[in-house]
């Protein structure tokens, strides 16, 4: 079976905890443990996400060179080599010494017109409050929102409109390799007038941009894990609840926060309603029960019926 697991944040770094390499390196092997049992009996392609990375490199791009701008698509960039790297070693310490495994900078066309860029919404970087949010709105120019209980920086997530890669990302799973790619949604970029390609300002969501890869792949499973262990009716109420499982057509009809949840449940109804398999959202931890159909919320086709609970 082919499946394609997309590693939420909490797979890097847990909400609040301080962007070190010693974090990151220690959630990337709780990741692993995850992975490597699906690994061990089916193909396998692993998406992940990039927002603390790419918000921690701009950052670093500002304070260096104040005066100078580095795009979001080179920062992206960046971020797909160092979390690849970071998950190739982890899960292929825990793989026979023969398992291949590639890291596939995938670039992701978008469309420059798409309304996302004059709607920010997707949250990158740091966490900070409310004095600092304010400082660097006006500094910098960024636009800040809240993101939980604190402030982040919010930029545009357009809609991907094809993966450049997907071709070579075929030939590796055909040849047995596990391949990490579209990390952080893939690098944004648009076509200018005739057929020359740029990068785009903006963060693609990786659950959208993975979605896409999913069908372009012919996956049999989608799985997204994130920090819930499944999606709940009325959140952070008394009375929430999980849903157990739930057809992708009810699932469309739902309201979810555009930045955190809603992608998410806008890329299983993207993916089951295109190609009539089973997309899953749960946590990291339950990975095996996702794929036996035990844990998370399990999406599938228009005749399933809602289970709470």
């Amino acid at each position: 079976m082919r499946v394609l697991v997309a590693l939420g944040g909490n797979a890097l770094l847990r909400r609040g905890e301080a962007l070190t390499v010693k974090n990151q390196r220690r959630n990337v092997k709780i990741a692993a443990r995850a992975l490597a049992p699906i690994a061990h009996e089916h193909e396998l392609v692993i998406s992940h996400g990039n927002g603390p990375q790419v918000g921690l490199l701009a950052l670093q791009a500002a304070a260096y060179a104040p005066g100078s701008h580095y795009p979001l698509d080179l920062l992206g960039a960046q971020t797909e080599g160092m979390i690849g790297y970071i998950i190739e070693q982890e899960l292929g310490n825990l793989m026979p010494p023969e398992q291949p495994l590639a890291t596939i900078l995938s670039m992701v066309e978008v469309d420059p017109g798409d309304p996302a860029f004059s709607a920010p919404t997707k949250p990158i970087g740091p966490i900070y409050n409310k004095h600092e949010a304010e400082i660097l709105a006006r500094d910098k120019g960024w636009n800040m929102a809240m993101d939980g209980n604190h402030y982040r920086r919010v930029v545009a997530s357009p809609r991907p409109r094809r993966i450049f890669e997907t071709r070579p990302i075929r030939w590796l799973l055909e040849k047995g390799c596990i391949v990490i790619c579209a990390g952080g949604g893939g690098i944004p970029t648009a076509f200018k007038a005739g057929r020359d390609l740029a990068g785009a300002e903006c963060v693609v969501d990786k659950d959208r941009a993975s979605a896409l890869l999913a069908n372009e792949l012919g996956v049999d499973l989608f799985m997204m894990a994130t920090d819930a262990k499944a999606i709940y009716l009325d959140w952070g109420s008394p009375k929430q609840r999980p849903i157990r499982a739930i057809s992708a057509r009810d699932l469309k009809k739902m309201s979810f926060p555009a930045g955190s949840m809603g992608p998410k449940a806008e890329a299983a109804v993207e993916f089951v309603q295109r190609s009539g398999r089973r997309a899953v959202i749960g946590a990291l931890a339950d990975l095996e029960g996702m794929l036996a159909g035990e844990s998370g919320t399990q999406i599938r086709d228009d005749k399933a019926a809602m289970e709470v609970g």
